[in-house]
């Protein structure tokens, strides 16, 4: 068996109905060239026979231009592996029959639309069905994006991608409709006054051994200049660079910063950071994010996110940020909007992709009731999709912060292994999510 390049739905259906007596079809999704091993397919085929699977791929190989060679681990497919930017690899065997009875009930547009109905497809074609990653490289393919991650990692909102992303958002949506997993129109009200606070809002900033950055974001947020009592609430866990210290001689000078010290024997990832932050009394009505090595664009960047909470009944506020170097120059793909939301459907095309934005703000008794989980990646995204089930999420599309790239990011350059068990836990966060929406729903039709 040969791959067959896959290009649209139709022509995958006329291949497979020509091939009628071949159970399997093994397509090639993207133009790379593709070295297999000796016995490759067949023990592709072998495993899809064993398990019943409707979709089965493996881990590959990379090939550099020097010759050289990289294990590209694959992830596990789970309920909530629903990116449109999911790795499979570029060879995934498919069963010929579910494939036609998946493809009886997508629309003929799906079949023509920026992937070629493949997105379509294979959220279709694994309901209720076997798939079965193969962790053993099974062939070789041509590495052609040397891109580190810190690059690629907002790919899925740059401009130049707008039309590929309202395609697969359609496609999603019809998706997420057909499964019962869409969110309820009708969101949960809050009283933003029901609680005494003594002040209007906090800007939270999680950090750790940031000293070369810590200033910047501290001052950045000290400057706001608002109409209402606010502060700054430091989590610090437990730096050893200087931080500390950074951070004792500023609140020496200002009242209105709060550091809390944090002992690396409490076991705190960014998350338990945030819980710590709301949980202490001195918290503001509303939590502010800023991470240690950015700042707020300008001295009404907190002003403008409290207006807007209180412009609407919102449990969640997020703004849009630009991407700069170390050196405050604009890099691309400059400012991330994140305008693909609307707010009838943006809870549910978040589910797809892979973040909210930035800055995000939080209605505090909302967060002390669903704590952030313990971990420092992907603790924002649980918590966002958590309040964007139940509540109305406010947002604001100009630039409120500057989002620093530089060498000391936590993300700038991981490995294929430290990728995959970020997208990996995303990925449970976004099962967890969907199956609670699904049986919310069920719920409310009983």
């Amino acid at each position: 068996m040969k791959p067959i390049r896959f290009t649209n739905i139709t022509e995958l259906r006329e291949h497979i109905l020509r091939s009628s007596l071949e159970q399997f079809v093994l397509l090639q999704l993207d133009g790379r060239h593709v070295e297999l091993d000796e016995h490759a397919v067949q023990r592709m085929i072998d495993i899809a026979v064993d398990t019943d699977s409707t979709l089965t791929y493996s881990d590959y190989r990379e090939l550099s231009p020097d010759g050289s060679t990289e294990y590209h681990p694959v992830l596990e497919y789970q309920p909530g592996s629903v990116r449109d930017d999911f790795d499979f690899g570029p060879l995934v065997l498919l069963n010929a029959a579910d494939v036609l009875g998946a493809t009886e009930e997508i629309a003929e547009e799906d079949s023509l639309c920026f992937d070629g109905g493949w997105y379509a497809l294979r959220l279709r074609v694994v309901m209720g069905k076997m798939v079965v990653r193969i962790a053993e490289p099974l062939y070789t393919v041509d590495k052609t994006d040397f891109r580190a991650s810190g690059q690629k990692q907002h790919d899925y909102v740059n401009p130049r991608n707008r039309v590929n992303q309202r395609e697969m958002e359609r496609v999603f949506t019809a998706y997420l409709r057909d499964i019962g997993g869409m969110v309820s129109a009708k969101k949960e009200k809050v009283d933003y006054d029901a609680e005494h606070f003594d002040c209007e809002a906090s800007v939270v900033i999680p950090v750790r051994n940031r000293a070369r950055t810590i200033r910047m974001a501290v001052e950045s947020a000290l400057s706001q200049a608002t109409d209402f009592h606010y502060n700054v609430i430091v989590v610090d866990n437990g730096s050893t660079d200087g931080t500390r210290e950074i951070l004792d001689e500023i609140s020496g000078r200002h009242s209105s910063l709060v550091v809390i010290k944090v002992s690396g024997a409490e076991h705190l990832g960014i998350g338990g950071c945030w819980n710590r932050a709301v949980g202490d009394p001195r918290c503001g009505r509303f939590a502010v994010q800023l991470d240690s090595d950015d700042i707020y664009e300008t001295e009404e960047t907190l002003q403008t996110i409290v207006d807007k909470f209180r412009s609407g009944n919102y449990g969640m506020v997020v703004g849009s940020y630009t991407m700069i170097d170390g050196e405050g120059n604009q890099i691309p793909p400059g400012l991330i909007s994140h305008d693909e939301w609307t707010d009838s459907n943006g809870a549910n095309n978040a589910l797809r992709i892979n973040g909210f934005g930035a800055p995000r703000a939080f209605f505090t008794p909302l967060v002390r009731r669903y704590p952030f989980p313990n971990v420092s990646y992907g603790e924002d995204y649980a918590m966002a999709l958590r309040l964007s089930r139940s509540y109305a999420v406010g947002r604001i599309f100009h630039s409120l912060y500057l989002c620093r790239r530089w060498e000391g990011n936590s993300d700038a350059a991981l490995s294929i292994e430290r990728t995959n068990a970020n997208n990996e836990y995303k990925d449970f966060l976004r099962s967890v999510e969907l199956m609670a929406r699904i049986r919310e729903n069920d719920s409310n039709e009983e």
